[in-house]
């Protein structure tokens, strides 16, 4: 299976990568492993790449494709795979197509993990690290046993900047829109599969679970 995880910062996309790399056995490519990868082996286009990085540029979309192209023509991608991060573009998207259908595959399913705005604001902005020993916490999901002290070492907790409303706001902002022609690119070619990402964590998985198992062998 040829598959691509989405979702909004919060969506719990970690996660569910995890467990659908230990159940189907793809591998988990993420847009900077590539990128770390390509680098240390010292690739062309890993130079490349690295001299737009550390200039604080953006990678050219061409850059990135050749080393996505590195990337799935791998042994351990012969299988199928698990993109995360990538495409972040229509342009990008349309590209992986291409390269896809020049090696005779194809995307079978894009994992959409679709949780409401509220339940992203209070997911992001719930977490709360130790001033000393660095312990995260989050105030619903994760509290400590005293409000604001650490369990570990008794330290203040405090609540990262980006942490904050206001930043979280302008975060799920950005990365709507960003994805919003790309969910619309797949929807259009009738592979983008939405999952509720409102459920526990394990029927999240469930939810997966069916959508990959009703796809064509």
């Amino acid at each position: 299976m040829n598959l691509i995880l989405m979702g909004l910062p919060g969506a719990g996309k970690g996660t569910q990568a995890e467990r659908i790399v230990e159940k189907y056995g793809l591998p988990h490519i993420s847009t900077g492993d590539m990128f770390r990868a390509a680098i240390k082996e010292e690739t062309e286009l890993g130079k490349k790449a690295k001299s737009y990085m550390d200039a604080g540029e953006l990678v050219p979309d061409d850059v990135t494709i050749g080393i996505v192209r590195e990337r799935l023509g791998k042994a351990d991608c012969q299988k199928g795979f698990l993109l995360d991060g990538f495409p972040r573009t229509t342009a990008q998207a349309e590209a992986l197509d291409n390269l896809l259908a020049d090696m005779g595959r194809q995307i079978d399913a894009v994992l959409y993990i679709d949780v409401d705005r509220d339940s992203l604001l209070e997911r992001l902005t719930g977490r709360r690290i130790c001033s000393q020993c660095g312990a995260t916490y989050h105030i619903t999901l994760n509290p400590p046993k005293e409000e604001g002290v650490c369990d570990k070492c008794g330290g203040e907790l405090f609540q990262r900047d980006d942490d904050k409303i206001e930043t979280v706001k302008t975060r799920l902002e950005v990365n709507e829109k960003q994805q919003k022609p790309l969910l619309d690119f797949y929807n259009k070619k009738n592979c983008l599969q939405e999952i509720d990402g409102n459920q526990d964590i394990d029927d999240v998985f469930a939810s997966i679970e069916r959508v990959l198992g009703g796809l064509p062998a």
